[in-house]
Order: C-alpha cells, then sequence, then structure tokens
C-alpha cells in the first residue's frame, strides 16, 4: 500500500510540474482599449478561456482608454518574456512601434478587433467586416424604411478610431445603394452624430443632446449596440416615438432580445467569442509553428445583419455579451 501511494504521490508531482511547464512555456499577454464595453469584456473572457485550456498562462490589461498606459502594459509583458500578445489597439499608429518591438524580441503578434496600421509587424488582424456588416445593415434599412425620407442621428464611438469610421460608412453605403435600387433616389439626411465611447452612459448622453437639437429625428445607428441601447433609453425618457434603433455592429444579448420583441430593428454580427477565440487560436498556431507562411494579414469573421426574421440564430440567453 504504501508503495502504491509513493508511486499515486509520484504521478501526481510529475502531473503538477508538466502543467507548470507548460503554463511556463506558453505566457499570453492580452492588452483592451477599455473594459467599459460588455462587448469588451466577452472579448477578455473569450481569449482567456482559449489561452487556459491549452495550458497557457495568461495576463490581461486594461489601458482605461489610455495608449500611453497600453504602451507601457505592453513594454511590461515583453519583460515578463510573453511569447503571444494579442492586441486590442487603443489607437491605430501609437501602438505600431510596441507591436514592432513585440515581434522583434520573438513575440507572436495577433491585433484583435480594432485595426491598427497595416504597416506593423504582426502575424495578422483578426476581426468582423465592419464595412460590410454596416454595408448589411444599411441595406436592411433601406429596405425597412422604404418610402419615408430618414432623418438620422449617428452614434459614433472615438474620433479618429478606423473601426467606427468603417462602420458608420458602410451603414452609409448601404442605405444609399438601397434606396437607389428600391426608390431610384436618395433621400437621407444625416441630422448629426455624437460620441458616446461605446458605452450605454456614453450612448445615452449624446443621444439626449440629439434628440433635444432634432426632434423630429426617424432613426437612430450607433457604431456598436451598446451606444445604441443607451439611446433607447433617451428616447423613452424624452417621450419620443417612431423611431427606428440599429447598429453597425455586435450583436449584444439585450439587443437581440429587443430585436426579438421588434423594439429595435436591427444590428451586424460581430461575435465577441469569436474573435477572441479565434485571434487566440491563430497566435498560439504561430506560436507552435503551426501557422502557413502565406497567412493572410487581415482574417475577417463572416458578416451578416441580425433582424427578427433570423435572431434565433444568433441569441443566447446565456452570453456573456
Amino acid at each position: 500500500m504504501s508503495r502504491i501511494k509513493t508511486l499515486l504521490a509520484g504521478s501526481v508531482a510529475l502531473f503538477c510540474l508538466t502543467s507548470a511547464a507548460m503554463a511556463e512555456d506558453c505566457k499570453v499577454g492580452l492588452t483592451m482599449p477599455s473594459l467599459n464595453a460588455p462587448y469588451f469584456a466577452a472579448q477578455v473572457a473569450a481569449v482567456e478561456k482559449a489561452a487556459k485550456d491549452k495550458g497557457c498562462e495568461i495576463t490581461t490589461a486594461d489601458s482605461q482608454n489610455d495608449f500611453s498606459k497600453q504602451i507601457n502594459d505592453v513594454e511590461d509583458m515583453i519583460a515578463k518574456g510573453i511569447d503571444i500578445l494579442i492586441l486590442n489597439p487603443r489607437d491605430q499608429e501609437a501602438l505600431v512601434p510596441v507591436a514592432n518591438a513585440a515581434t522583434a524580441a520573438g513575440v507572436k503578434v495577433v491585433v484583435m478587433d480594432s485595426t491598427l496600421n497595416p504597416k506593423a509587424n504582426a502575424v495578422t488582424q483578426v476581426r468582423s467586416s465592419n464595412d460590410e456588416n454596416g454595408r448589411l445593415v444599411g441595406d436592411w434599412i433601406a429596405k425597412k424604411m422604404k418610402g419615408k425620407p430618414i432623418k438620422m442621428l449617428l452614434l459614433s464611438g472615438n474620433q479618429g478610431n478606423p473601426g467606427g469610421l468603417e462602420r458608420r460608412m458602410g451603414v452609409i453605403k448601404g442605405i444609399v445603394e438601397g434606396q437607389l435600387v428600391n426608390e431610384g433616389a436618395v433621400n437621407l439626411q444625416i441630422l448629426g452624430q455624437g460620441w458616446g465611447d461605446w458605452s450605454t452612459d456614453g450612448g445615452l448622453k449624446a443621444a439626449e443632446d440629439l434628440f433635444q437639437a432634432h426632434p423630429d429625428a426617424n432613426l437612430v445607428v450607433g457604431e456598436n449596440d451598446s451606444m445604441v441601447l443607451g439611446a433607447v433609453q433617451a428616447a423613452k425618457a424624452a417621450g419620443l416615438e417612431g423611431i427606428l434603433f440599429a447598429a453597425a455592429a455586435d450583436g449584444q444579448r439585450e439587443a437581440l432580445e429587443m430585436i426579438k420583441e421588434g423594439s429595435y430593428g436591427a444590428t451586424g454580427l460581430n461575435d465577441p467569442d469569436l474573435v477572441g477565440r479565434t485571434a487566440f487560436d491563430i497566435g498560439y498556431k504561430a506560436f507552435k509553428g503551426e501557422l502557413p507562411e502565406d497567412f493572410p494579414k487581415l482574417y475577417l469573421t463572416p458578416a451578416d445583419v441580425i433582424a427578427q426574421e433570423n435572431v434565433d440564430k444568433y441569441h443566447n440567453p446565456q452570453s456573456v455579451f
């Protein structure tokens, strides 16, 4: 019996050593622009789970909307010997040098969700197709509002964000093209633009100002669901009715529930779990030397518009996001 106990103890010790070695052999750094939106929190959960499933040790940093802090966070991660960096950049230009520094140090850098200047030396950039999702949502809006002059309010994330620009221009392109196809003319007014910093509270405050200046608006489009959910609250508080709400991207659970009940129009497919897992998987394969040399520098997840007719395909009541 004592011999069996000794063997078992030795096996347990060996397993613990092996697990520790696995963790030490695979160190991951994850840096986010902020955690003030549910989408970002869901992305973190996805990457952390994927890393832990592979036995990797992971360090996560919140830059708190400060690109200088994000640069410092990445530099600290490099100094600690990370093997993989999953970078969701706060600024498309400011993070280029530190991404290059990480690559030069032998770190496999994968850019996730937000855009980084393509001149950066990274394995790839993983995100949803902002332009295509926006275009599909815009086309849906044009069909939904056929025959009505569109008076639109626009909720944007933060100034200078290339992903936000792609999303709003995609929606505008989809509306214009849809109206031309369906009606032979364009009848679209963009009454105003507000900056909501990607959050529900930010969207609420921006929408309050916009509704006060433009109470005749009949469409609110946001660059993500969180800001539009804030706009829905602002409209209710102001007693405004007859407004169509739509987002260029995300598929947040609360938005999908409102789409099901008919109080929210549509949103674009931007699954944070899929984007996060895909970014890690690519980084891990690069770390293991299993990624093809000709792997594309931009990897886009599938695009779709989520509306009442297909919302059940995407709605998950247990979703983190």
